[in-house]
């Protein structure tokens, strides 16, 4: 039986009990339905995982001990931080889902002019607030130690403006570069993905502006949840998790 991997926020020391926070508690009592005695794997996203035993099981409260520390890495080598125009309903979710399975670092939200959401600071901060937890949820479901960052949403020219070493992307189907074409710097990758309605002529210019590379992935137009994984995929395949 597979152990259930599951993210805890914080110091976990060995040989010392400690109680789970509310979601990982309720994860392990209500949904799992674990018993005394049954083993996780705890990480709390500063590498490597924890096998514990849990020692108490309650309607309200876990409490596990740590038995052993195993310094597991299943992060791809390359960083890659993607920039994601705000797409409309739960394409959204399903994309940062989806990024961080395929080992994405970072991923910055981005209001764009056709991004087509408006959400008020409230409705906002709730938003990020449920991006992180399905990042969160996504790195548990497939095993990874590190939590994907979840950055604020920002308006697409601060983001474009942010300074980096990184190589800079965005996609474009008749651009004279592809994945194959570009060498890829140490500090890694930020590539861009416009919403469903695409960039705007002004602001693909404003990338250009900012030293963008256009890059081809085939000459078909994609939907904008299957532009970032399939760069994603590209990326890994030729610098990152199977390059060799």
């Amino acid at each position: 039986m597979r152990i259930p991997h599951i993210y805890q926020a914080g110091e976990i020391t060995l040989a010392t009990e400690f109680n789970l926070d509310d979601d990982a508690a309720g994860h392990i009592g209500r949904v799992l339905r674990m018993k005394v005695g049954e083993k996780v794997s705890l990480f709390n996203g500063q590498g490597g995982e924890y096998l514990c035993e849990l020692v108490n099981v309650g309607k309200k409260s876990v409490t596990v001990m740590p038995l052993k520390f195993d310094d597991k890495n299943v992060e791809s080598p390359i960083n890659i931080h993607l920039g994601q125009g705000i797409s409309r309903g739960d394409k959204m979710d399903f994309t940062i889902q989806k990024s961080v399975e395929l080992g994405v670092s970072e991923i910055t939200p981005i209001f764009s002019q056709r991004c087509g959401v408006k959400l008020s600071p409230e409705r906002l901060a709730k938003k990020h607030l449920q991006w992180q937890k399905i990042a969160i949820a996504a790195a548990e479901q497939s095993g990874r130690n590190s939590i994907t960052i979840i950055h604020p949403p920002v308006d697409i020219n601060d983001w474009l403006k942010q300074p980096s070493e990184e190589i800079k992307l965005t996609l474009h189907p008749r651009a004279e570069h592809s994945i194959k074409t570009i060498k890829v710097p140490n500090a890694g990758v930020r590539f861009l993905v416009g919403p469903e309605g695409g960039l705007t002529d002004t602001e693909i210019s404003q990338t250009k502006q900012q030293n963008f590379v256009d890059i081809r992935i085939g000459p078909r137009v994609l939907r904008t949840e299957t532009a970032a994984l399939t760069v994603l995929s590209a990326l890994q395949l030729q610098f990152g998790d199977l390059a060799n």
